[in-house]
């Protein structure tokens, strides 16, 4: 046998020989709602006394389960997550053991942190004004950004370059770092200091003067921070109001663009304002979510910003700027924490459909994040002092509660059997278009994720109306030469395999 075709091959073609030789087999990709933390309860505490987390994070490498959990005392844990963590019952008493290690990382509330340079390093901000570099493994300080007067609420890398590092805080200011600069000085531990290469003061100021009453700092506080995927732009928000704004790292003296669930709130909208808790986007950069303090999570198409939120999630309540929400890094779910105790699941596809409702803890839950290595693994933290981690639960596909969806089968047509399509059907009249219309069957099947599929519809302009009817013509010599015969070949020609479609087509040519 062709050992280009064996078993242990993970090359494209020969996943496809596989599905000739086995059947049609596709892996059945797990239904949210049957996520459980059962095996999977941390308590957070350090020498016996207990401490509400406030950031989790998962480690990015697609190798790794490693979750960094900071705590509103200052300390950084490692959690291993693929290993079996303690039940509710036992977390208390195995809070140490389920521990890989801890450490004191500031004298004060850590309330974000990032990994970068492929995990070696982790940054954690603070409520000392300052953010710090850590060497993962070593759990020891490499850098200390100071310059924020305020506590740092936010932190966030660049994209494509660990070097770059952008920053919110408290006192209304949002700092950009490169962390390739020399220090300026060092402290008494001999730590380096890093200095700030550019700032924007006051980039989230309230209009409303004395008219609303707030917290001390909470009318310019910068809760949230992205560096977005087009690696020149960043992304902030405020306690101040619901606006977003986009700012050009290459001149920072205007922001560029804003964005607001309300394209023209009026003087009298003012009086009541909602500020944004948090910002998360997907790997890809397309979407832009915003958890606002009016109880919604909003949705922006990055690209078409002002046209304001794309879709509107409802069901959960954001009570606090602690409760915070994560886009999923394939852009098909959003994870949020809610003040009445549960977590909450939305599908991008379908905002009016009711959120898978996470129960489990025992108050406001806070800081959530989604593991990118293990599909189904997430991260939730909460002020009953315990972080859950949800698995899918073994041996579960998908639900009989989830949706299914209908598809529609569509056979290709290769290039020069169109144009054939095309020339034929200039000659024959208008007349002759229903004649040539073939409706393909709907095939109900388990879909591979709780999303239900929409059938695609295609919307042209009258002058091309004939042409895209006419490439879904079929005949045998189209089906025959498309390579979607491999896969679903018509019943009355002899199945072929991907290998043999490829020597046809080479020997035509």
């Amino acid at each position: 046998m062709d050992h280009r075709f064996s078993s242990t091959s993970s090359s494209f073609f020969g996943d496809l020989t596989i599905r000739e030789l086995n059947g049609f087999r596709v892996r059945k990709r797990p239904y949210l709602g049957d996520l459980s933390s059962e095996s999977g309860v941390v308590s957070i505490e350090h020498d016996g006394i207990t401490t509400p987390p406030l950031a989790v994070s998962f480690s990015k490498r697609r190798s790794s389960n490693l979750l960094a959990v900071a705590d509103e005392d200052g300390y950084v844990s490692f959690y291993d997550t693929r290993r079996s963590l303690p039940s509710l019952s036992s977390c208390r008493e195995k809070a140490a053991e389920a521990r890989i290690c801890d450490w004191t990382a500031h004298n004060n509330a850590i309330f974000d942190m990032c990994w970068i340079k492929d995990d070696t390093q982790l940054l954690t901000s603070s409520g000392d004004q300052t953010i710090k570099i850590w060497n993962a493994e070593k759990r020891k300080c490499v850098g200390i950004l100071s310059g924020h007067t305020g506590s740092v609420k936010s932190i966030c890398s660049h994209s494509s370059n660990p070097e770059l590092l952008v920053s919110g805080s408290r006192d209304g200011s949002v700092a950009l770092w490169d962390l390739r600069c020399k220090s300026s000085s060092t402290n008494t531990h001999g730590e380096p200091r890093i200095l700030s290469t550019a700032v924007i003061k006051e980039a989230h100021t309230s209009f409303c003067g004395k008219r609303v009453k707030r917290a001390r700092g909470a009318s310019t506080s910068i809760t949230s921070i992205l560096y977005l995927k087009d690696e020149m732009s960043i992304a902030s928000a405020g306690a101040v109001d619901s606006v977003i704004k986009i700012w050009d790292t290459r001149n920072l003296k205007a922001s560029i663009a804003q964005a607001c669930p309300h394209a023209e709130p009026s003087i009298e909208k003012k009086k009541v304002l909602h500020g944004i808790s948090s910002l998360s986007q997907d790997s890809n950069g397309v979407f832009l979510a915003a958890s606002c303090m009016d109880h919604r999570i909003y949705l922006y198409d990055v690209m078409h910003l002002k046209k304001g939120p794309a879709k509107t999630f409802t069901g959960s309540k954001i009570g606090s700027f602690y409760v915070k929400s994560a886009i999923s890094p394939d852009g098909v779910h959003i994870l949020g924490g809610s003040s009445d105790g549960n977590a909450y699941i939305w599908q991008v596809r379908r905002p009016e459909s009711n959120p898978i409702m996470l129960k489990g803890h025992e108050a406001e839950v806070t800081a959530v994040d989604w593991c990118s290595s293990d599909y189904g693994k997430i991260a939730t933290s909460s002020d009953d002092f315990m972080v859950r981690v949800w698995n899918i639960k073994k041996g579960s596909s998908i639900s009989t509660r989830s949706p299914t969806a209908v598809r529609k089968r569509v056979t290709a047509h290769s290039s020069i059997e169109c144009r054939k399509l095309m020339m034929d059907d200039s000659h024959s009249g208008s007349g002759d278009i229903d004649k040539h219309l073939c409706h393909s069957n709907e095939m109900k099947i388990n879909s591979p994720s709780p999303i239900q599929t929409e059938a695609v519809e295609f919307t042209t302009p009258e002058s091309g109306k004939k042409r895209k009817i006419d490439m879904f013509l079929k005949s045998p010599a189209s089906e025959s030469d498309s390579p979607s015969s491999v896969l679903n070949p018509p019943p009355s020609l002899k199945r072929r395999t991907i290998r043999d479609y490829f020597m046809s087509s080479s020997c035509n040519s």
